[in-house]
């Protein structure tokens, strides 16, 4: 079974608010790439991946006029997807939602969200994640409200041979300090966001340690805007948001090879999901931001870990083809995670 998470950059920019495909050579949303270079694109990736499962990051829209059920299955439909049926948890007001595309001939899948609802005032031991979190942030003995801007999508998953997970998908609020210009703004504002942003994260974590103690098997994949190492405001918190939700020595934890070796190793070769330009300093960064989480359970069935780079992989840079498509589908690249059982076609 192959479960995959893939941040599609301006995916909504691509369908009309019936969800149909717009086509054409009117721009994207992506530097100088048109609706139908990154259609096809995306289509070539999604084909070659053949995820039995796959988590759209940045997926199109849902509001009182678009759908993102409607523009994924039609997506999935014109391009010839075996994971044709798509699934959403708690919408919210982004334009970028969290949902699964998976094959209805492979596996089960629903919306399973844990815990209790909250009022305005909220809760501190992991509510629902539509909910609000209350949390000391500041060590002033005075709790500060959080919530996530785009709520994490948990699924009850079922394989078509019994294996049972539970997943959770996310989008972990950036760092970035939007809008600010003077350099004491800019710090204040993304010490501001690292701090809501661990917050999530020990949210997230405290759902996980729920999963856990239960003994259930658990993936948590997705967009994380993190990871150890990637900016200066992590030795101020001591960890990065990563960190928290992959556990502690001496607590269960989950297991993610790519942060692991981000952990082990901040000198050196690092992986990377993502590639940017800066304009400023005309270059490409690369950067960690997308993981496959699993539980021990899962981790002792020797699942296979995959980066879909098309330079770091040899396959993918050896298929020019798909090379050419993953470097204009998106900004991201997927990962996605084999776990050994009964093969499917097209595996």
């Amino acid at each position: 079974m192959r479960i995959a998470t893939y941040n599609v950059e301006w995916f909504d920019n691509l369908f009309d608010d019936d969800g149909r495909l717009i086509g054409g050579n009117g721009w994207s949303g992506r530097q100088d790439i048109t609706r139908a270079q990154q259609t096809e694109a995306l289509g070539i990736v999604f084909t070659a991946l053949d995820a039995d499962a796959v988590l759209v990051v940045e997926a199109p829209d849902t509001n009182r006029r678009r759908n993102t059920i409607r523009a994924l299955e039609g997506f999935a439909r014109s391009v010839g997807l075996r994971a044709s049926v798509a699934l959403t948890g708690f919408t919210n007001g982004t334009q970028q939602e969290l949902a699964l595309l998976y094959d209805p001939a492979v596996i089960t899948a629903r919306h399973d969200p844990q815990g209790d609802p909250t009022g305005k005032h909220g809760a501190f031991d992991a509510p629902r994640f539509d909910g609000v979190f209350r949390i000391d942030l500041d060590t002033d003995a005075a709790p500060e409200q959080v919530t996530f801007s785009k709520p994490p999508l948990e699924v009850a998953l079922e394989s078509r041979d019994g294996l049972q997970t539970r997943l959770i998908g996310v989008h972990i609020k950036s760092k970035a300090p939007h809008g600010a210009r003077r350099a004491e703004d800019i710090m204040r504002i993304a010490i501001d966001n690292r701090r809501k942003q661990l917050a999530q994260c020990i949210w997230l974590r405290q759902r996980v340690e729920h999963h856990l103690e239960a003994g259930e098997n658990l993936i948590v994949l997705g967009d994380f805007n993190d990871g150890p190492g990637l900016d200066e405001y992590e030795k101020l918190f001591g960890r990065s948001g990563v960190e928290i939700v992959l556990g502690d020595d001496g607590c269960p934890c989950l297991y993610d090879p790519h942060a692991r070796m981000a952990l082990s190793q901040r000198v050196g070769a690092m992986p990377s999901t993502a590639r940017f330009y800066l304009r400023h300093e005309e270059r490409y960064l690369q950067a960690l931001l997308d993981y496959v989480m699993v539980s021990p359970g899962l981790h002792a069935m020797n699942p296979r870990w995959r980066i879909w780079h098309p330079f770091d992989d040899p396959v993918c840079y050896r298929t020019p083809e798909l090379r050419e498509a993953l470097l204009t589908a998106s900004d991201h690249f997927p990962v996605s995670l084999d776990l050994p059982g009964e093969v499917q076609p097209g595996s």
